[in-house]
């Protein structure tokens, strides 16, 4: 049920990274009030963003084999931190992270960018919205971390041994921070 939830969040994120996207930068051209649409769909979006990325960590914490991801990278045996770590340690889960950071920025903007220009922080977020419709796409088209199996395996095949090592299990977080 929590991964329906997360696919669920997902969906509706794309949906509000649309609007995110569409009234700003119409409302440049046609009507400006739609200009105020950005803030809170930038913040919805992160909230959205940030409850799937939860519901995918969820999945691999309490190892739910009926996900697909689950089972190929992570097994009931692992040590939390790396059961956690698999989350983003594979293709799909590193998008999702990824999506959800550049998310984070959005909403850095949405919420603190008050100083900036209503038009300016409109159009900024504006294009954030462009660049979560690509990515979120490219996420629920080719790269769901939703999916799931049905007969669900009894256990996972595990996380990839070269990412079992502290150092490692933190370095995607903060590669996409820096980006």
């Amino acid at each position: 049920m929590i991964a329906e939830l997360g696919h669920f969040a997902l969906v509706l994120a794309l949906v509000v990274a649309l609007i995110q996207a569409a009234a700003p930068l119409a409302g440049g051209v046609v009507n400006p009030s739609l200009m105020r649409l950005a803030v809170p769909a930038a913040r919805l979006q992160l909230g959205l963003l940030t409850l799937s990325f939860l519901a995918l960590t969820y999945g691999f914490a309490v190892s739910d084999f009926t996900l697909s991801l689950v089972v190929a990278n992570s097994h009931s045996a692992k040590p939390l931190l790396y059961k956690i770590t698999g989350a983003w340690g594979n293709h799909e889960g590193s998008m999702l992270l990824w999506t959800l950071i550049l998310a984070f920025f959005g909403g850095a903007v949405a919420f603190f960018g008050q100083n900036l220009p209503d038009s300016l922080r409109a159009r900024v977020l504006g294009v954030q919205g462009l660049i979560g419709v690509a990515f979120i796409l490219f996420l629920l088209l080719t790269s769901n971390p939703f999916l799931r199996l049905d007969p669900a395996p009894f256990d996972g095949n595990g996380l990839n041994p070269i990412l079992q090592d502290p150092a490692l299990a933190f370095h995607p977080p903060f590669l996409y921070g820096g980006y």
